[in-house]
């Protein structure tokens, strides 16, 4: 499989839609209204993780693309049934689209994601805004309600 680079999102450069979604944040939280929403509409596939950072922005973490290093953001893996309602529903829970505030605080980006037995294409919500004043989580995995 050959790899490209655009920024620091690595895909395959095939396929430019994935029915998966890798989530690593207050999504998890099945007591929120969205965690709720997304474990009804999507099914758990594995977990995982991508080489990057994780952020505490406050009320949830925030997570960026770090092909360099050996950091890692760790989550689930959840295979999205109808997507594009789905997707419309979790664009405005994470600030994303051209009706929301701009920039965005998020962004909906592809990302391949390790998991025990393979690497699958992800939809990731990456975030969009500067991280330098923000905590990094070192371990990679967020606890939520600190």
């Amino acid at each position: 499989m050959r790899l490209y680079a655009r920024g620091n999102i690595f895909t395959t450069g095939m396929k430019k839609t994935s029915s998966y979604l890798f989530v690593y944040g207050t999504l998890l939280d099945k007591q929120n209204e969205f965690g709720a929403y997304l474990n009804a509409n999507c099914v758990f596939y594995a977990d995982g993780k991508f080489k990057g950072k994780l952020y505490d922005i406050g009320e949830y973490p925030g997570a960026v693309v770090a092909a360099d290093g050996n950091n890692c953001v760790h989550g689930k893996i959840y295979h999205v049934n109808n997507a594009s309602r789905v997707f419309k529903k979790l664009d405005y829970y994470e600030g994303f689209g051209p009706d929301e505030a701009q920039p965005n605080l998020f962004v909906r980006e592809l990302v391949l994601v390790d998991t025990v037995s393979e690497i699958q294409e992800c939809w990731v919500y990456l975030y969009n805004l500067p991280v330098d004043t923000f905590e990094q989580i070192e371990s990679g995995f967020y606890r939520g309600n600190r």
